[in-house]
């Protein structure tokens, strides 16, 4: 059996997630617009909620794709406020379509949302040494950068423990404990 974090062992859907996803650098711009809001649609809730509806998401919100997602009009964002697939929420919905409008400019900055985003991590991610859960924080000086310039380009939801759980989940940091297996795997 492989050892694995310990809050990836109750639940086979954050089995497959912790496995194959969590902490696995991603740099694929529609890849990080997804976590970036499904991370905000997780806010106040357990994350194996939205993991349980990202498929839902998915097909909510076109895929991702924040062309389509900024172009939403009010009868769209009615269904998505009318859609029990995800998480009715009426400030997370409107801040993914204004996350989406925000992205786009950033992309349009900087080429690439990839290339803004990683530079929190000087383009590399963080490999971290944890033994044990508790010693994982839940914000650092890097998650509070990125939410106060991400929040000074209008985006919404991104305070900055959402934005330490966001780089753990797109790899921006290594925070599997060091007994894990995917610690090594990560590292190379």
């Amino acid at each position: 059996m492989k050892n694995r974090c310990p809050w990836a062992q109750s639940d086979p859907l954050y089995i497959q997630y912790h496995d194959t996803q969590w902490g696995l650098p991603v740099h694929d711009d529609q890849r990080l617009f997804e976590m970036l809001v499904l991370e905000g649609a997780q806010a106040g809730l357990r994350w194996i909620t939205i993991l349980k509806k990202r498929n839902n998401y998915q097909a909510a919100f076109d895929n991702f794709d924040p062309d389509l997602v900024a172009r939403y009009e009010p009868k769209k964002i009615e269904g998505l406020l009318n859609n029990y697939g995800i998480v009715r929420n009426r400030l997370k919905i409107f801040s993914a379509i204004e996350n989406a409008r925000a992205f786009i400019k950033v992309r349009n900055e900087f080429g690439t949302f990839n290339n803004f985003i990683w530079r929190f991590t000087a383009n590399k991610p963080i490999i971290n040494s944890w033994v044990k859960p508790e010693d994982v924080p839940s914000r650092t000086p890097e998650s509070l950068s990125m939410s106060r310039d991400l929040k000074k380009r209008g985006f919404k939801f991104v305070g900055p423990v959402i934005c330490y759980a966001f780089m753990q989940a797109v790899g921006m940091v290594n925070d599997h404990l060091t007994d894990c297996f995917r610690y090594r795997e990560l590292i190379g």
